[in-house]
């Protein structure tokens, strides 16, 4: 890149041009660049959350808590929608187009003439955490890209870890069964530190536990150690008891499904090893004000249309769930566009057990199945699908169908539903690579 670049979108194009070194399992680039940078993750405390889905629900409910209590918070998670920005948070302001700009001049500045060749996902962690000790964050709260144990996340030595759940999600690079999966999400646990998990599955639960025993670290299982009561649930959020060491009592989240009671329990759980003293006014305010975008997120209301990230079929079927649930009397017109590493054919058979009419498109970018391809996956499911070639011909497409007992509902990866909220007025970025 240009030693003084001019614009956001020449830093974003070299950023998204690190793609061409793929994905690494190991950690020895992102350690290297760390001590370039002086080791900013050593500059503040952290908490670390790995998991198949729930991770950026559970990490935005972490840090709302902590706002809440007076804390300087970072949060960094991936994918973004709209905007690379959307990465890297401080007390849930996004970092600046020009600080995106200052921060690539400089480390790439450092780097360059080192043989690192970071990927994308290295050299943003390393922007996110240099960031951080910039900014003097107290805490900062951390989402895996992928997996954990050789995720480049994997460098900090937080004060808790969350596993959200384990399925079946970049099996090439994780493994093609629950306990190799859980292995790896369970690569986060460091030695002392106390791991907090809802998952059920026994497979994953015997495996982080050996784990976690490995490393003299105590576990925090949901429903055995801390549990939350489901007391209403509607398009706007859900209502809910949590117990752990204490009792909180008809919390709102402005987030909706009943997935979310266990995201925002783990994050109640969380901030009680953590800080045992935090606020009653605190929790609630944290978890009322919460906010996380492209999760069952209502973007309108006329049409009715709903986009969610799901992009597994265990992501899918939630969210299956939670339409009937919340809009059980709503035909379901459904936008679906897939990358190809996804198991396109479970999350088509998932979603066709509530949609009346199928919309296949293709996000851009050369990561998305081609809905031809889609198509053929919905052979035997009674569905024929629409083939459109780009989300806006999806859009158009939905709009034509959509009545009043009808809604849209725009999934199947990021990139699609960011898409959407491009061409509805979100601002609009270079949106080739998400990850």
């Amino acid at each position: 890149m240009p030693s003084t670049p001019r614009t956001y979108d020449e830093t974003i194009n070299y950023l998204y041009n690190l793609r061409k070194h793929g994905i690494k399992l190991g950690l020895s680039n992102i350690r290297a660049m760390l001590a370039i940078l002086g080791q900013p993750q050593r500059r503040f405390k952290s908490i670390h959350i790995a998991g198949t889905n729930g991770k950026g629900s559970t990490a935005s409910i972490v840090a709302s808590i902590l706002m809440e209590n007076g804390l300087c918070v970072g949060l960094y998670t991936s994918p973004h929608l709209a905007s690379f920005t959307e990465r890297i948070k401080v007390n849930n302001k996004k970092i600046s187009e020009a600080e995106v700009i200052e921060l690539t001049t400089h480390i790439n500045g450092l780097i360059k003439d080192r043989d690192l060749n970071p990927t994308f996902f290295e050299f943003v962690t390393a922007m996110a955490f240099y960031y951080f000790a910039m900014k003097r964050v107290d805490w900062a709260v951390v989402e895996t890209g992928m997996g954990g144990r050789f995720d480049a996340t994997n460098v900090i030595y937080p004060e808790v870890s969350i596993i959200t759940n384990v399925g079946f999600d970049h099996v090439e690079f994780l493994g093609r069964s629950i306990s190799e999966i859980a292995f790896e999400k369970a690569g986060i646990i460091k030695q002392g530190v106390p791991v907090v998990t809802a998952s059920s599955n026994p497979d994953a639960i015997r495996r982080i536990s050996e784990v976690a025993e490995g490393k003299g670290s105590a576990i925090h299982l949901y429903n055995r150690d801390f549990r939350s009561e489901l007391l209403s649930m509607n398009a706007e959020g859900i209502r809910f008891d949590y117990h752990g060491y204490r009792d909180y009592r008809d919390l709102f989240l402005p987030l909706t499904g009943r997935h979310q009671l266990y995201n925002a329990s783990l994050a109640l759980r969380a901030c009680e090893i953590i800080n045992n003293r935090i606020e009653g006014t605190a929790i609630q305010r944290g978890i009322r004000n919460v906010q996380v975008e492209g999760r069952f997120e209502i973007i309108s209301s006329n049409p009715l249309m709903i986009i969610d990230g799901a992009h597994n079929p265990e992501a899918v079927d939630t969210l299956c769930r939670t339409i009937r649930e919340v809009f059980p009397d709503r035909r379901c017109i459904v936008i679906i566009g897939i990358l190809k590493d996804k198991d396109a054919k479970g999350i088509l058979r998932s979603i066709s057990r509530i949609a009346e009419t199928i919309i296949l498109t293709c996000p851009r970018g050369d990561r998305a199945t081609p809905p031809e391809e889609l198509n053929g996956y919905l052979k035997g499911s009674n569905m024929k699908g629409i083939i459109t070639y780009s989300v806006e011909e999806a859009l158009t497409t939905a709009r034509r169908h959509w009545s009043d007992d009808s809604l849209i509902l725009v999934t199947g990866s990021f990139y699609t539903t960011g898409e959407v909220k491009e061409l509805l007025g979100q601002e609009a970025i270079l949106s080739d690579l998400r990850e």
